[in-house]
């Protein structure tokens, strides 16, 4: 299981199915407004 984490705020954007568990960043909707 990993899970998709905004580098901004550090709120969780998603989750998604991998074989190991990772975190990867991005930038959700209400940051990327900004």
């Amino acid at each position: 299981m990993g899970t998709i984490v905004c580098q901004d705020c550090q709120r969780i954007i998603e989750y998604f199915d991998d074989e190991k568990v990772s975190t990867l960043f991005g930038t959700c909707p209400t940051c990327e407004q900004k």
